[in-house]
């Protein structure tokens, strides 16, 4: 089995099970993210399934999230 580091190619990671958010939209501009055996994170484009995967720790995806929930990022998409 292939290392699973930054930019490996998604479809590599053996055993991911990825999935997505309820909220992502039809036309699939969406993120998809699998944990891995290791209790990393995986994060691909969904619309690029077998391209570069990201690869973060439980707990810098914890500090994203609680970014995204404290509305850190909200400049990003226009709204402050």
């Amino acid at each position: 089995m292939e290392p699973v580091t930054n930019g490996i190619r998604a479809t590599s990671i053996e055993g991911a099970i990825w999935r997505k958010s309820r909220r992502s939209n039809p036309s699939g501009n969406c993120v998809e993210v699998a944990v891995l055996s290791d209790g990393g994170i995986a994060v691909r484009n969904s619309r690029f399934a077998s391209g570069p995967a990201l690869i973060y720790t439980r707990d810098e995806m914890t500090a994203f999230v609680q970014g995204a929930k404290d509305g850190d990022f909200d400049d990003l998409i226009g709204h402050e």
